[in-house]
């Protein structure tokens, strides 16, 4: 295993930090096989991550930019660590421990992805390590009270690990001095044909679900916990991601295309689940993703709109999707979802799983 580090100076973007010199950090980490790990530490992202296609050559399979400028103005997520609540919650408001918190909002009334300045945007503290037959990196970010609304001060870990066995592994643990929400995920787009010139249509994805989370305008689920059955939104069994996309379905048009959660069980265990299995013909790259979440939210880009990636490439509608998983979005409003609080004192702990595998 092998393991280096670049040190880079820029300005954050955070509001009360502004105009101050902070150093930020590119790591690499590379395994016995060559694949190879490349992340910041703004926002614990992942910039590049190459692995082998079936012609042996290492190909670039996640979508990224060139600056670390280039993520401070992202505004897609692109490779970051998403929390503390990943995904929407509607009306903003939530009571914990007979408190009222209101969350930072969107335009229409629902909080996103942590809100104005999340953990997307935040820079973590790295601390490489090495074991044997692996190596990664632990992240770690204090975030204080009333942060974005969030209640307590949160201390949170995020361990990268890439093994020998061209495993990606991601762990998040967090403890809080006070009960809060809590909902974390990884918002890689991936796209295993290595070129985001082209879309991701062609990927054959199987997704692990009987049941999926149906949106309203503002894509919050409704509460709804629909069958996929008869539906696009069937990947019971392998199929195109482009097989169903123009169907003339409300979901789809709602959404601009899959941006769903899939959920893999009702109620949370701490079980690692196989979820979901993708492969890109022309590569013969497989991804197949592990999960202790009981949901995965599948997008497919669909909001990606002449972005200016790495090397010069341009990154539009479709150019990656997302495998998210997480706890369902808007739980706090829907009590027949799995919860998301987290008590005072007690430990979170999360692990998702991306193995990649040639045919």
């Amino acid at each position: 295993m092998k393991y280096e580090t670049e040190n880079i100076i820029t300005e954050t973007i955070t509001e009360v930090a502004k105009k101050t010199l902070t150093q930020l950090s590119l790591h690499t980490i590379e395994n016995a096989n060559g694949t190879k790990l490349i992340v910041s530490n703004l926002g614990a992202a992942v910039v590049s991550l190459f692995v082998k296609d079936k012609q042996d050559k290492l190909t670039d399979v996640v979508l990224g930019y060139d600056t670390h400028s280039d993520y401070q103005a992202d505004e897609f997520y692109l490779g970051t660590v998403v929390g503390r609540y990943a995904n929407r919650v509607a009306g903003g408001t939530v009571v914990l421990d007979n408190t009222t918190y209101t969350l930072h909002l969107r335009e229409g009334g629902y909080h996103l992805h942590g809100g104005l300045e999340g953990f997307n945007k935040k820079i973590f503290q790295a601390i490489s390590f090495e074991q044997e037959g692996k190596s990664g990196i632990i992240f770690k970010y204090i975030s204080p009270h009333l942060e974005e609304g969030f209640p307590g001060e949160l201390q949170l870990e995020v361990i990268y690990t890439l093994d020998d066995e061209d495993v990606w592994s991601i762990e998040y643990k967090a403890v809080c001095n006070k009960t809060t929400l809590i909902n974390l995920t990884q918002h890689t787009y991936f796209n295993l044909s290595g070129n985001p010139s082209n879309t991701i249509d062609d990927h054959q994805i199987k997704i692990l679900s009987n049941y999926y989370l149906p949106v309203n305008k503002l894509q919050v689920p409704t509460g709804e916990i629909a069958a996929v059955h008869n539906t696009p939104f069937d990947f019971s069994q392998p199929k195109k991601i482009g097989e169903d996309l123009l169907k003339d379905n409300e979901q789809l048009q709602l959404s601009n295309g899959y941006d769903h959660s899939f959920v893999l069980e009702k109620q949370h265990t701490p079980i690692l689940k196989h979820a979901v299995v993708v492969k890109e013909p022309a590569s013969g790259i497989t991804m197949d993703v592990y999960t202790t979440e009981p949901a995965v939210h599948f997008y497919t880009g669909n909001f990606l709109q002449n972005i200016k990636g790495k090397n010069g490439i341009i990154y539009h509608k479709r150019s990656g999707f997302c495998l998210e998983t997480q706890h369902f979005p808007d739980a706090p409003n829907h009590r027949h979802f799995p919860s998301t609080v987290l008590n005072a004192g007690e430990e979170f702990y999360s692990k998702t799983v991306f193995k990649f595998s040639v045919d």
